[in-house]
């Protein structure tokens, strides 16, 4: 399994990359900082799951999320945030995301 993580805060990635590396079924971890550069990596690398920070420089996290459904690509989305789940949660999950 490919995994991209995609956050501006490289303390998250770091914890989730840890997290990740001690599963057998994960194979190589990509990580990114920006939205643009998110986008990027889904199409050149094909992950099979995006742990998707909502708040991230060049374009959020529900914008990517949007457009990888808009064009049916076949990816896990994960939204990860800090903002209080009523605000955001039901809005990425009605758009596609595996979880919030």
């Amino acid at each position: 399994m490919k995994v991209l993580l995609a956050d501006d805060h490289e303390i998250v990635r770091t914890g989730l990359k840890q997290i990740l590396d001690s599963h057998k079924p994960v194979s190589d971890i990509y990580e990114v900082s920006d939205g643009k550069e998110a986008l990027r990596y889904i199409y050149e690398k094909a992950p099979d799951l995006v742990i998707l920070d909502i708040s991230m420089p060049e374009l959020s996290g529900l914008d990517i999320l949007k457009r990888v459904k808009e064009e049916n690509l076949d990816i896990k989305i994960l939204i990860l945030s800090m903002y209080p789940e009523k605000e955001y949660a039901i809005r990425a999950l009605k758009n596609g995301a595996y979880g919030y």
